[in-house]
């Protein structure tokens, strides 16, 4: 009896597990997409004075503020989604309004300068132009830290 019952509770587990699988697929969603902004002959187009900004050489907690000056080269406006940089020592601002087509933008950037040694760091730049995504770059050294007043420094003996 127990073997009966045993095999009756194996076939009908077996017949739910295969009607559970022979069940249609649920309908997938499709959405519909726009053409990308580079099949657009008059989609926005940004095009940067310089892409690369060197700060040089500049003292530590110095003013670590600079400009990346761009155009809309474009037909249509230009917007900018966001401004990201490459780790939390670099602050890129970049305008919230539409840029007409023609006109000009700027994208500030901050580098902590609290930060001794050469630095290299990238801010991405996403937006609907012909080229969405773009990448500029910032370089450039900062000194050592000034040694706290009244700090006497050793001087060789003869």
């Amino acid at each position: 009896m127990k073997k009966t019952i045993l095999s009756f509770a194996v076939l009908a587990f077996t017949a739910f597990v295969s009607n559970a699988q022979a069940s249609p697929a649920a309908p997938v969603a499709t959405t519909t997409q726009t053409a990308p902004a580079a099949d657009n002959p008059n989609a926005p187009d940004i095009t940067f004075e310089k892409e690369n900004l060197d700060y040089g050489t500049v003292e530590y907690d110095a003013d670590g503020n600079r400009e990346f000056k761009f155009k809309n080269t474009g037909k249509e406006p230009l917007i900018i989604y966001s401004a990201t940089g490459s780790c939390g020592c670099t602050v890129p601002t970049a305008p919230k309004d539409p840029i007409k087509p023609g006109e000009t933008g700027i994208i500030k950037v901050h580098y902590d300068t609290k930060r001794p040694g050469s630095f290299e760091k990238t801010v991405t730049v996403s937006s609907n132009a012909k080229t969405p995504s773009k990448t500029l770059k910032i370089h450039g050294t900062v000194k050592a830290a000034p040694a706290p007043a009244g700090t006497v420094t050793a001087s060789p003996s003869k």
